[in-house]
């Protein structure tokens, strides 16, 4: 009768055993990952002065105002640095917005904020109010801005 030894494993096998076995591991985990790391929408912002959440986007526009004239919402602070805009409304519809203050605070910022602003502006006037796209790579001065945008429009009657 033959006998057969045991299986043992030498340090080599093990070692590539446990490397597979790790690779898998990581893999499934990588996979698994959640990337959105807020719970809030992007409508969604919070004010770091007072620590409150505000609604940026309206569900609807029930208001009838006929608010005609000019109104500056409050500055929303941002990572880097404040952002606020001007509102012109004419019978109730937003005839024009101005960026009266954006993160200017380096070249990077400026060059964000040369593509950002205009397509948040045209997208409010389109729009007609806050529900707009966030500009990708200004996540910041977007939520700013749409956030004294609200203000705005609130102070005129149009929220």
């Amino acid at each position: 009768m033959v006998s057969v030894p045991p299986l043992r494993f030498d340090r080599g096998a093990r070692r590539i055993a446990l490397w597979g076995l790790t690779t898998i591991s990581t893999v499934a985990l990588l996979f698994s990952y959640k990337t959105s790391t807020s719970s809030s929408t992007a409508a969604e912002t919070v004010a770091p002065a007072t620590g409150t959440t505000t609604t940026a986007a309206t569900p609807s526009r029930t208001s009838t105002s006929t608010y005609t004239g000019t109104v500056t919402g409050t500055a929303a602070d941002t990572r880097w640095g404040p952002v606020q805009v001007r509102v012109t409304v004419a019978s109730g519809k937003i005839t024009a917005v101005d960026v009266v203050e954006e993160p200017d605070g380096n070249g990077r910022d400026r060059e964000i904020n040369a593509d950002a602003v205009p397509t948040l502006v045209s997208e409010t006037l389109q729009a007609q109010s806050t529900r707009i796209d966030m500009v990708s790579g200004a996540t910041y001065t977007s939520e700013g801005y749409v956030t004294s945008l609200q203000s705005a429009l609130d102070q005129a009657g149009l929220a």
